[in-house]
């Protein structure tokens, strides 16, 4: 009998190249699988071709449907749309047990009535006799009928798969090359569980063919599941697709990136402020360049990447650089795109922006101070919330009884300043004009305003402060600012 894939969608006969994402909703998106699902994205986009997503939900105890939400929120925060999906393997179990019923009775696969606790005892004693524990094929030619005899007696297999016993499986993988491995290094796969659950290594393979995936793109994990795939994709008559297997990464120490090097997660990326341009920029290059050209447009990366192309190295991630982009596109991306991923980080933050400056201008004035949008956030609330307390260093520098006189003569000036008139060249002129006065330097009257109306010691120029921060807020701050030196003094 001959097997015959039930397409999950309508193939375009146009399309050459169909790639798939397939993640397991058991944790938030991790960047190794942001960037496969990267790499996946552009690869069927720079070949005009479709992109699927899939996901392996199959860990029936692992899978959470809050983390399902949470990765397709990260893929589209990404920007990576898919062009089919999302697809879930858990609503295929149907189709999954119709294909292996059919193996069943082709002989491609067997009923194995081997326990869990008979199988650890045999492993065991492989790895005690230093052999490679391979599950045995005791039940590989009992005959059908026989094991469905034990069933009806109310024994609770599993299903194996018939792996070949001789020659090697050789693939060619598009990033590391000629991969070959023995037939004699594989058991005989597990494709359905004695629950009657399918497997991993299984649905992947009939979903592959049922979506005409084209190109397989995934982590150097998989590298021993390909084997095993491929020749069930062989016994099916199925076609087999272009494997690439791309390199782990590691931290900034080198060792496998986890919580010690800090975010893992693409959304805790998120929220930790960084633009998904940035992030996607950061993890195109790791393993893969043009050149030496660093930042790259969406439109760049879809036509220069090519899987061919890809380091097959493992790669460090590093902050600082991830950092230097996000700075770059906080700065040179669309002020009003940067704006609207600012406004969700202040309401995060819990900070009012209604009475204060456009985001635009606090983008301007601190984009260059700033390497993250929550770094900006926290740099910016005194444009936006009042304080009743100064930072101590800034004030135990700047607070002191000579401040007393600059502070009262340039309170004075500025308030002389209607709030039409209130702009930075206006405010800059009463600062001046009072360093000239008091026959001071600018330093000797700019710092302690800095502080008395920022709250602590750094800012942009003050005259760009006093015109965002607005008159009313300004001479309300300086003399709260003065009332703190007299009341310390006193």
């Amino acid at each position: 009998m001959k097997f015959e894939p039930k397409y999950v969608f309508d193939l375009d006969p146009n399309v050459k190249v169909r790639t798939r994402f397939a993640p397991s909703p058991t944790g938030e998106l991790h960047v190794g699988g942001a960037r496969t699902a990267l790499y996946s994205w552009l690869f069927a986009k720079g070949h005009k071709g479709e992109f699927v997503l899939r996901i392996e939900d199959t860990d029936l105890e692992r899978s959470d449907p809050q983390k399902t939400e949470g990765i397709l929120k990260s893929m589209e925060w990404l920007g990576l749309e898919w062009d089919h999906g999302p697809y879930y393997q858990t609503k295929r179990f149907d189709r999954y047990d119709e294909v292996i019923e059919q193996m069943l009775e082709e002989g491609l696969a067997y009923y194995c009535f081997i326990s869990k606790e008979e199988l650890a005892e045999i492993r065991a004693q492989q790895e005690a006799n230093k052999e490679k524990p391979k599950a045995p094929r005791t039940y590989r030619d009992l005959p059908l009928s026989e094991a469905k005899k034990r069933i009806a007696a109310g024994e609770k297999p599993v299903v194996r798969f018939k792996n070949p016993l001789t020659g090697s499986v050789v693939f060619d993988d598009a990033i590391r090359g000629r991969i070959e491995i023995s037939n004699d290094e594989l058991d005989d796969l597990i494709i359905r569980r004695a629950d009657g659950s399918p497997t991993y290594n299984f649905c992947v393979v009939i979903d592959d063919w049922e979506m005409a995936i084209t190109h397989v793109v995934r982590g150097e994990d998989h590298i021993n599941n390909t084997p095993r795939q491929i020749n069930i994709l062989k016994a099916l008559g199925a076609p087999i697709p272009v494997y690439a297997h791309v390199s782990m990464i590691n931290g900034d120490d080198g060792r496998k990136l986890s919580k010690r090097h800090g975010a893992v997660s693409a959304m805790e990326y998120h929220r930790e402020g960084y633009l998904p341009e940035a992030l996607v920029n950061y993890l195109v290059r790791l393993g893969w360049g043009h050149g030496d050209q660093e930042i790259f447009s969406r439109e760049e990366m879809i036509k220069y990447f090519e899987l061919n192309q890809v380091s097959h190295s493992a790669s460090r991630f590093m902050v600082d650089k991830l950092q230097w982009l996000n700075q770059h596109y906080i700065n040179n991306s669309p002020r009003e795109e940067v704006a609207k991923a600012l406004a969700w980080h202040y309401a995060q933050a819990g900070v009012d922006t209604t009475n204060g400056p456009a985001l635009t201008t606090i983008i301007d004035m601190l984009g260059e101070r700033s390497k993250t949008l929550v770094e900006m956030v926290e740099k910016s609330r005194y444009f936006f919330e009042d304080f009743s307390e100064f930072d101590e260093a800034a004030a135990k520098k700047n607070l002191k009884e000579a401040a007393i006189e600059p502070l009262k003569l340039v309170k004075e000036k500025l308030a002389a300043l209607s709030t039409d008139n209130w702009t930075k060249e206006t405010t800059h002129q009463a600062i001046q004009d009072t360093a000239a006065e008091l026959e001071v330097g600018m330093g000797k009257v700019g710092m302690p305003l800095r502080v008395a109306v920022t709250g602590c010691g750094q800012s942009p120029s003050m005259d760009v402060t006093l015109e965002a921060i607005g008159r009313d807020r300004t001479l309300t701050r300086i003399q709260q600012a003065i009332d703190f030196i007299e009341a310390k003094n006193a």
